[in-house]
């Protein structure tokens, strides 16, 4: 049986203001287990990016149970859920996000670098240049992410999200800023990690890419849909009660 990565139970995501609640996700019901590449796909404003950053650690839902690798994750302070993060889930965005003032070396090192124990240098080294090895960028080491064309930097990212051996890669339109010939490349090199064992969870507009996934769902009004359509999960958020004292009267 292989081992379960993610589980989300009941998960919700509720916005509120002086106004108005706006519910972003309603009842999620998710399980990722090792091996996976699932594909999120969905219409803007659908909930994408707020499934992404709970499953990041990057906030918290409002009810319902999240656990990675089987510990419980949804109530951890901020400090906690950094740690967890940093040693749990790779991300791989859009923007890049490298820092150009850090050669790619230290790009890909830095999520070894803020691990709770120190990792050895020789090990840091080691682990640094077999995932530049990976995405076959070990000659660029020594160069700046500026110095570098748009699909070379997305394959540090890649590096760089993998140098921590995370249980989950988190994808964000890992090819929104790229064009379709680099696009391409950066999905072959992330079907291949798949093929070799990479649990890869994915958010997509384009629609070729999300069919590269071997689980493809859809999102829609904050709830999970599988491919043909029909709602994935039984638990949806119960509609708010009013009591009878306050009920008025037709």
């Amino acid at each position: 049986m292989r081992e379960q990565k993610i589980n989300m139970q009941g998960i919700t995501k509720v916005y509120a203001t002086d106004e108005m609640e706006t519910h972003a996700l309603r009842g999620i019901d998710l399980a990722i287990y090792a091996g996976d590449f699932v594909s999120i796909c969905g219409p803007s404003g659908c909930g994408k990016s707020t499934l992404l950053s709970l499953l990041g650690l990057l906030d918290m839902p409002s009810g319902g149970s999240y656990q990675i690798e089987g510990k419980e994750v949804s109530g951890l302070s901020l400090s906690e859920a950094a740690y967890i993060r940093n040693e749990k889930i790779g991300f791989i965005f859009q923007s890049f996000n490298l820092i150009d003032e850090l050669t790619v070396f230290d790009n890909v090192a830095l999520p070894l670098r803020y691990r709770r124990q120190t990792v050895p240098k020789a090990e840091l080294e080691a682990r640094v240049m077999a995932c530049l090895k990976t995405v076959d960028m070990t000659h660029r080491a020594g160069h700046r992410p500026n110095q570098l064309s748009g699909g070379q930097q997305q394959r540090i990212a890649i590096a760089r999200a993998l140098v921590g051996s995370p249980a989950l890669l988190l994808v964000d339109e890992p090819t929104g800023n790229l064009d379709s010939r680099n696009g391409d490349a950066v999905m072959d090199m992330l079907c291949e990690l798949n093929n070799n064992g990479t649990t890869l969870c994915m958010v997509t507009h384009d629609p070729r890419y999300a069919d590269m996934a071997s689980r493809k769902l859809h999102l829609l009004d904050g709830r999970i849909l599988d491919a043909d359509g029909t709602p994935l999960q039984q638990t949806s958020r119960p509609e708010p009660t009013i009591p009878p004292l306050l009920q008025v009267a037709p």
